[in-house]
């Protein structure tokens, strides 16, 4: 985790409407010098003072493309340090991205270590040495690391989004940069997360360890655990498996299990029944008996276009939930947490309105403080990996920028 030295006491002091009215004085100041962007998972007294939400990529790209028509000279981030990168990425290096508190990080990602990934790499090759012929595409969630990112590019891979993963891993399987020949087989390694990957693969009709243990045949899924010598693979298991999923998972969408689907769908069978959302981060066996599966925009639009008087139970970060049930609630759909455990995603929520003033201060007095810079030796093929994955699908990617 990265150090956030404690703020001047007087931030801490101040009240809400203090702090709001401060903050809106700042911006006004500022004016189209600043961005704030702000991540769905964020609390409701950050998100009242951004100017544009989403996911993580939507975010990131928006600041490539709003910066550049506004003449933004400074963005702040309302998010975790893998989303600051990203847009640091993909905008301008003029353009300086500052993320509130440094220690806002994402435990996933760090669970895929620069290191640890170039060491991988290379056992797994050694085991593939000599028995066989083709080639290992390397894809990361775009809730990675610029480390990881650039080792992605770097090595012919791309990343991935959860809403675009499929179209990225069929990418993959047919070469990638390369298209594969007749003769070449084609694995995948897939970072950080263990369950969009799995989850992936099962929707492009992979046997996955979870159906192997239900008895519907061999695996053709692996997991790479880098705490284990090896990564806890025998050298036949790297060489049948067609996929190797890294050992990472959200600590938040770990908490949803089958158990809270039955409990919610017996709580509504004789009121009209329930709909269950989650995200493709959750366990293979909570996304198998989910009604829907998305990314956090896909879950945002199903909810809002619910129909008045339906049920629905949620799988994903609280304050997002929280959100879409007071939303809803006016058009008369009822929205619920999955199970009861409130999912919170601790790192998001060290972004608060006392940092964003002190931010804010700061580039009032000619200061930047905690701005995020991704080096240009990593900035280069990071970039690749990101331009590779948004070119398979959705709108064009951002118009490439000089990196210097």
């Amino acid at each position: 985790m990265r150090w956030q030295p404690p703020l001047p006491e007087c931030y801490e002091t101040l009240t809400e409407d203090e702090l709001t009215s401060r903050i809106a004085a700042r911006r006004r100041a500022l004016g189209r010098d600043l961005l704030i962007l702000g991540h769905h998972y964020q609390q409701d007294d950050v998100l009242r003072h951004v100017d544009l939400t989403g996911d993580s990529l939507k975010l990131s790209r928006l600041a490539a493309t709003e910066s550049r028509e506004r003449g933004t000279k400074y963005i702040i981030f309302c998010g975790v340090h893998f989303m600051a990168e990203t847009a640091d990425i993909l905008t301008d290096q003029s353009v300086a991205v500052i993320l509130p508190d440094l220690s806002a990080g994402c435990p996933m990602a760090d669970m895929a270590e620069y290191d640890d990934v170039v060491q991988a790499w290379q056992l797994i090759h050694e085991a593939l040495r000599g028995c066989w012929n083709g080639r290992v595409i390397p894809i990361t969630y775009v809730n990675s690391s610029a480390a990881i990112k650039a080792f992605v590019g770097e090595h012919g891979g791309a990343c991935c989004t959860s809403t675009n993963a499929q179209d990225v891993f069929s990418w993959a399987l047919a070469g990638g940069t390369q298209p594969a020949r007749v003769d070449e087989q084609i694995k995948i390694l897939f970072l950080p997360d263990q369950h969009l990957g799995r989850n992936t693969a099962s929707k492009l009709g992979f046997i996955t360890e979870v159906d192997e243990a239900q008895g519907l045949g061999p695996s053709e899924t692996v997991v790479w655990d880098p705490k284990r010598p090896n990564g806890g693979l025998a050298a036949p298991q790297i060489q049948e498996a067609d996929i190797i999923l890294w050992s990472g998972y959200c600590s938040v969408h770990m908490h949803f299990t089958p158990q809270q689907i039955d409990s919610a769908r017996q709580k509504f069978a004789a009121t009209g029944g329930i709909n269950i959302i989650v995200h493709p981060e959750c366990r293979k066996e909570v996304v198998d008996q989910a009604d829907e599966v998305g990314s956090t925009e896909y879950i945002i639009r199903h909810v809002e276009q619910a129909v008045p008087g339906t049920n629905w139970a949620v799988g994903t970060e609280v304050h997002l939930v929280n959100r879409l049930a007071r939303r809803a609630a006016a058009r008369g759909v009822n929205v619920q947490m999955l199970g009861e455990r409130l999912c919170l995603c601790v790192m998001m929520y060290r972004i608060n309105p006392p940092h964003l003033l002190w931010t804010l201060d700061n580039l009032a007095a000619g200061r930047v403080v905690n701005r995020i810079t991704v080096r240009p030796e990593v900035k280069g093929p990071a970039r690749l990996a990101l331009q590779r994955m948004l070119s398979q699908s959705g709108p064009p990617a951002p118009r490439p920028v000089p990196i210097g």
